[in-house]
């Protein structure tokens, strides 16, 4: 599969009318891939998705799928994601009992493998094994619901992964996810992120194509390569 290059613009579809799901995928057609939280009311405390939803948004959706666990026990339903065919499936480092090798079998499976971290986990005893990925989601608001605030004070722990995939030659994607917009996005951009979650912005929007061509640009503009 060929994926779009940075910056990408991923809708979480956290925000669409679940009631027509279907309409609200044709809508974001444009973006570079939909963004799918996963959540089961036990390591976050929301319920969303579960197998059979992702399995139907692979249906149908016109763009691929990146899918966010939020889930206890991923190393055991983790690959299942893989195994319907999103094209990326990322998974939170405090889930995992040993996020490498359940990345390596994401990867085996043929998906992109990401890790995700919550605002308080330290990203530092991730970066040795940095190559084993290919996605770092760096979580902006605390993982579980959508509309909240964005968390500046998470551009550090964006720049630190930055600088160690920049002297490694990594082409990892560094996402950003939680209060993504206009007045946002910029920040995240000249901290290193290329991949970015936005939901309310996407969807709340009149125009929606025109705000993910706003967004696609005002990263572009802003975006920082250490």
């Amino acid at each position: 599969m060929t994926f779009p290059p940075a910056p990408r613009i991923n809708p979480s579809i956290l925000s669409a009318d679940f009631v027509n799901m279907e309409r609200d995928l044709q809508r974001i057609s444009g973006a570079d891939l939909v963004h799918v939280d996963v959540m089961d009311n036990h390591f976050v405390p929301n319920l969303t998705f579960g197998m059979q939803m992702v399995e139907r948004v692979q249906q149908t959706s016109p763009i691929p799928l990146d899918v966010h666990l939020m889930i206890s026990d991923v190393d055991r339903w983790g690959p299942g994601y893989a195994e319907l065919g999103a094209a990326s499936v990322t998974f939170h480092a405090e889930a995992s009992q040993n996020p490498v090798l359940l990345a390596r079998r994401l990867r085996e499976i043929g998906a992109r493998a990401g890790v995700a971290v919550k605002p308080g986990t330290p990203i530092e005893p991730l970066l040795e094994h940095l190559d084993e990925f290919d996605q770092v989601l760096i979580m902006t608001v605390e993982p579980g619901f959508g509309g909240q605030g964005f968390m500046a004070s998470m551009m550090n722990k964006l720049r630190t992964v930055s600088e160690e995939a920049h002297r490694r030659g990594s082409n990892v994607w560094l996402q950003v996810d939680g209060g993504i917009a206009p007045g946002t996005i910029e920040q995240a951009a000249a901290a290193g992120a290329n991949t970015f979650v936005a939901g309310s912005a996407v969807f709340g929007a009149d125009d929606i194509d025109g705000r993910i061509g706003e967004l696609r640009e005002l990263a572009r503009a802003h975006s920082h390569t250490p």
